[in-house]
């Protein structure tokens, strides 16, 4: 279960959706999860059960390999998990200030959100709201080097936040990064 005390922080996810398959004679959006991206989704769903972020809203971008992927991780939360679940067509080519837009709207009783979405709009929403090194409670190095070059498949950057409607460039400690297994 997530938090719900005042002194709770706010959690929001940012997850590229797991491995796709190759782009074949259908359209990007799509294109459907491969085996190795069916497994990367219920090991990500295994993961933010075990470190208590399971979601109270999710933003999913409307195409099928994120669609898949909250579907797939969703069967590892549990029963008790029932988030408010919004498929988003802006999430599909989204720019930061989109997502920013998404989360501003977000109720501010949930203390955690997860956004499913596509790179390079993950990497980038991450890198413009973590607090910079010279900030106390900055990122890690290497997680802020691994967010600069963009997340892999199933990859998944943890931040926290102090509201919803404040989210903006700098405002977010970069708690971890979290890559696939496979």
């Amino acid at each position: 279960m997530t938090p719900s005390g005042e002194g709770a922080p706010r959690r929001l996810v940012l997850l590229r959706h797991a491995k796709a398959e190759t782009a074949g004679g259908t359209s990007d959006e799509l294109r459907p999860l491969s085996l190795v991206g069916r497994r990367q989704s219920q090991q990500v769903g295994a993961r933010l059960l075990q470190a208590g972020l399971v979601p109270g809203h999710v933003l999913v971008s409307s195409a099928l390999r994120t669609r898949q992927t909250w579907e797939l991780l969703r069967g590892a939360l549990g029963e008790d998990a029932s988030p408010v679940v919004e498929v988003q067509d802006l999430l599909y080519e989204a720019r930061t200030t989109d997502v920013l837009e998404l989360v501003h709207g977000v109720d501010p009783e949930v203390r955690t959100v997860l956004v499913v979405g596509h790179e390079p709009t993950m990497s980038a929403t991450t890198a413009v709201l973590a607090r910079t090194p010279e900030v106390t409670g900055a990122p890690d190095a290497g997680d802020l080097a691994q967010v600069r070059t963009g997340l892999s498949t199933a990859t998944f950057a943890v931040l926290e936040v102090e509201d919803w409607a404040g989210v903006g460039r700098g405002t977010a400690t970069l708690r971890e990064v979290v890559r696939p297994a496979d």
